[in-house]
C-alpha cells in the first residue's frame, strides 16, 4: 500500500507476446546508463581545455611595451637603460624601426604576433643586432635562421650553464612559462629545460648572421616591470637590449582591421598546440564511435514490444482534434480519406483525390452511382466546415453512405 507522498513504480506493461515492456521511467535510466560515460568523457575533456588554458598566463595589451608603467610592461628595463647611456627609441611600426635600426644598434622585437609579412620582409634586411622576445614561428624563421622552437616549458628558473658573457653574469633567472628552442651548429644555448629530457633544448640561443648577432628570447617575464628586480632579471635585460650603443625597441600597433586578411588564415594564426588539440579530439570522437556503433549484419525481425489498435489511434487522433475543436481539420481529413478510397473504384487515377482540377469530375461520377445529387455529394466532398459536432457526425455518416453505394452500384 502506497501512503504519503510515496508513489508506486511504474509497472511494466506486457506486450504481444506476453513479455513485460519497460516502462518510461526504465528507458530512461537505461538511456542514461549507457551515455553517462559519453558524458563523462566529454565533460573530461573540457576541464582539461580549461585547465590547460588557466595554467597560461593571460595577455595584455600592454604586456612588453616600453613605455607602460604596468605590472606586464618594460619601462622599467627601458629607463634603466637610459639612466646607463644606452638611448632607446620606441617605435610601433616596423617600417620606421627597420630605418632607425643601423650598424651599433640592438633592435628589441616584443608582440611579434602583431607583424604583417610585409612587416617581417622589411626587418630581415636591418643591419643591427636582433633581440627577438618571444618571437612567432614566421618571425623566428625569417630573423633567426637555424633556431627552431621545441615547445615551451612552466620550469621557471634556471642557471645559465653556457659560455655567453650576458649570461653567466646575470646568473640564475626566472622565466616563468617559457618557449624553448634547439640552437643551430655553431650557436650558443642558455638555460636549458632541465625538466625536457632533449638537453638541446634551451631558453635562450643567440646565433651570428653575417656581421648581426640575433638572439631569440623565450620568455619576456624576466624583462617586465613586475619581475625586473627578482633573480638575475635585471642584469640579463641589460647586458642583451644594452649590447650596443643604442637601442630601438619595436613594439608593433595592432594591424588595421582587413589588413592582414590576405596574409594570414584562421588555420596559420592557430598556435601547432590548439591544432593538435582538435587533432586529438577528434581522434577520441572517431574512436569512441566505432567503439559505440553496431556492426551490420542482416535485418532481423523483431516481435513489436506493444501492439496498439487502428481503433486507438483513431480514436486517440479524435480526442485530439476535439480537445482542440479542430472541426475543420477532422472534416478535411475524412474528406481526404472517401476522396482517396472512392477514385479507384470510380477509374480514375489516384492523384485526382488530392488536385482541385479533378472535383467537377469526381463529384458527376459519384452522384452517377448513389441516390444523392451532385450537390450534396460536392457539399459532402468538397464542402465547408462543419458548424458543430452534429454535423461533423452528420458529415461522417454521408461519407461512409456515398462509398457503400459507389461500391455496390
Amino acid at each position: 500500500m502506497v501512503t504519503g507522498t510515496e508513489q508506486a513504480p511504474a509497472p511494466a506493461t506486457q506486450g504481444a507476446d506476453g513479455g513485460d515492456v519497460p516502462s518510461a521511467r526504465q528507458i530512461t535510466a537505461r538511456r542514461w546508463k549507457a551515455s553517462r560515460s559519453i558524458l563523462a568523457a566529454a565533460l573530461a575533456v573540457i576541464v582539461l581545455g580549461l585547465g590547460l588554458a588557466a595554467l597560461r598566463p593571460s595577455g595584455s595589451a600592454q604586456a612588453g611595451d616600453p613605455e607602460s608603467p604596468t605590472r606586464r610592461g618594460t619601462r622599467a628595463l627601458a629607463e634603466i637603460l637610459r639612466g646607463h647611456g644606452t638611448p632607446v627609441r620606441v617605435s610601433r611600426d616596423a617600417g620606421d624601426a627597420a630605418a632607425a635600426a643601423t650598424a651599433g644598434t640592438v633592435l628589441i622585437i616584443t608582440r611579434s604576433e602583431r607583424l604583417t609579412r610585409s612587416d617581417i620582409a622589411r626587418l630581415q634586411g636591418v643591419q643591427a643586432d636582433l633581440l627577438l622576445v618571444e618571437p612567432t614561428r614566421d618571425v623566428l624563421e625569417a630573423l633567426a635562421p637555424g633556431v627552431e622552437k621545441a615547445g615551451d616549458t612552466f620550469e621557471e628558473t634556471a642557471e645559465p650553464g653556457c659560455p655567453l658573457q650576458a649570461a653567466t653574469l646575470a646568473g640564475r633567472v626566472d622565466f616563468g612559462d617559457s618557449d624553448t628552442y634547439t640552437a643551430p651548429a655553431g650557436g650558443t644555448a642558455c638555460y636549458r629545460d632541465q625538466a625536457e629530457t632533449d638537453s638541446r633544448v634551451y631558453r635562450l640561443v643567440q646565433v651570428r648572421a653575417g656581421e648581426r648577432t640575433i638572439t631569440v628570447l623565450g620568455s619576456g617575464t624576466p624583462l617586465t616591470n613586475e619581475r625586473l628586480d627578482e633573480e638575475g632579471g635585471a642584469a640579463l635585460g641589460m647586458n642583451l637590449a644594452g649590447a650596443r650603443s643604442s637601442a630601438v625597441w619595436l613594439i608593433p600597433d595592432l594591424p588595421e582591421p582587413g589588413s592582414g586578411s590576405e596574409e594570414e588564415t584562421l588555420t596559420g594564426l592557430l598556435p601547432l598546440g590548439v591544432k593538435l588539440f582538435f587533432l586529438q579530439l577528434v581522434i577520441g570522437v572517431v574512436l569512441l564511435a566505432l567503439w559505440r556503433a553496431r556492426r551490420l549484419g542482416p535485418v532481423v525481425a523483431e516481435a513489436l514490444p506493444v501492439v496498439v489498435r487502428s481503433a486507438e489511434t483513431v480514436e486517440g487522433r479524435a480526442r485530439l482534434y476535439r480537445a482542440h475543436r479542430a472541426r475543420g481539420s477532422a472534416a478535411e481529413a475524412l474528406r481526404a480519406g472517401a476522396r482517396e478510397r472512392l477514385v479507384p473504384l470510380l477509374g480514375l487515377p489516384r492523384s485526382a483525390a488530392d488536385d482541385p482540377a479533378s472535383a467537377r469530375e469526381i463529384v458527376t461520377a459519384v452522384a452517377q452511382r448513389t441516390t444523392y445529387d451532385e450537390a450534396m455529394v460536392g457539399v459532402a466532398l468538397y464542402g465547408p466546415e462543419p458548424a458543430d459536432d452534429g454535423q461533423l457526425v452528420g458529415l461522417s455518416d454521408l461519407l461512409d453512405d456515398l462509398e457503400r453505394q459507389v461500391r455496390t452500384s
